[in-house]
């Protein structure tokens, strides 16, 4: 049944309405915040994301999660790459409440050195997004956390 499928077309429309849904999502980002200890990693992160989003969107960095909550209460971004690990030891299971106390809404994304199941779950269960591994970070990467991703209306919320 999957080969009718494929010879009708469905198949290239399925993949054409995911890739207008994922240019819908990639419209509603245009705020993005870093929050990485690691000078190279956030530089690292902010070039890949330069390849997805090109230079339309804002990219700004904290570098600790004081400086983050700070960057959230005072203008709120549409999307949140976190580090699995900050200095001084700061985890993202503790981060992602503070981030959601200072009204942050949005989707969070951690980037983390221990993908586990385990850990993964945890990190879901508390609030992020998803999950991508520090090795695996690139544009295909990203942009598959991306699509995963509802879509966001302008307010915030998921509008489907």
């Amino acid at each position: 049944m999957a080969s009718a499928f494929s010879k009708c077309g469905g198949a290239h429309l399925a993949r054409r309405s995911e890739l207008v849904g994922a240019r819908a999502k990639l419209a509603m980002l245009r705020d993005i915040l870093v929050i990485d200890d690691e000078h190279l990693d956030a530089e690292r992160l902010t070039a890949t994301l330069r390849v997805v989003f090109g230079y339309d969107a804002e990219i700004r960095w904290a570098s600790t999660l004081g400086d983050a909550v700070d960057s959230v209460m005072s203008n709120a971004p549409s999307l949140v790459f976190l580090d699995d690990i900050l200095k001084p030891p700061t985890d993202a299971l503790q981060a992602i409440p503070l981030l959601r106390g200072a009204g942050f809404a949005g989707p969070i994304i951690i980037v983390s050195g221990q993908v586990t199941h385990s850990r993964c779950s945890c990190l879901l269960n508390c609030g992020a997004s998803d999950v991508i591994h520090k090795d695996d970070i690139d544009s295909v990467r990203v942009a598959e956390a991306l699509s995963r991703l509802p879509v966001m209306a302008p307010s915030g919320r998921s509008a489907g």
